[in-house]
């Protein structure tokens, strides 16, 4: 995948009883999973993300309340993505700047391909822009 893109995640069960969504290495999200975190409680009126990655894959999901994630890709192709089920996952790729903005109540949880490293992160949006400039 080279594009942000919607990964439906496998939503098992029914109203009566609740629901599961399960990912297992590699069948669903298209990379190894190596690092794991979430956010919450995140004021609505912040911004987060504000960077793009040299190597690291993403896959956010919205676990509980809504995210707003807008990306954008060094050709200047913008999209604005609406997270606000379970069982829905945005794949954001290593080259893709972007922005987050959450509901009050909402809990991003998000699988990485890469284990922390500061040194990934492009967190200059006109560095971001020249990175993946293409050439002349």
């Amino acid at each position: 995948m080279t594009a942000p893109q919607l990964i439906q995640l496998p939503k098992l069960g029914d109203p009566t009883i609740g629901y599961i969504s399960v990912v297992e290495q590699q069948k669903v999200v298209p990379f190894e999973v190596k690092r794991i975190f979430w956010t919450y409680y995140t004021p609505e009126s912040i911004v987060r993300g504000r960077h793009a990655h040299h190597a690291t894959e993403q896959v956010l999901i919205a676990a509980a309340g809504r995210i707003l994630v807008t990306t954008e890709l060094a050709n200047g192709e913008i999209q604005l993505f609406r997270l606000e089920d379970p069982y829905v996952g945005l794949y954001v790729p290593p080259c893709a700047w972007h922005t987050l903005q959450y509901s009050h109540s909402a809990v991003q949880l998000v699988l990485a391909s890469h284990p922390f490293d500061e040194a990934d992160y492009i967190r200059d949006h006109q560095e971001f822009k020249q990175r993946w400039k293409a050439p002349s």
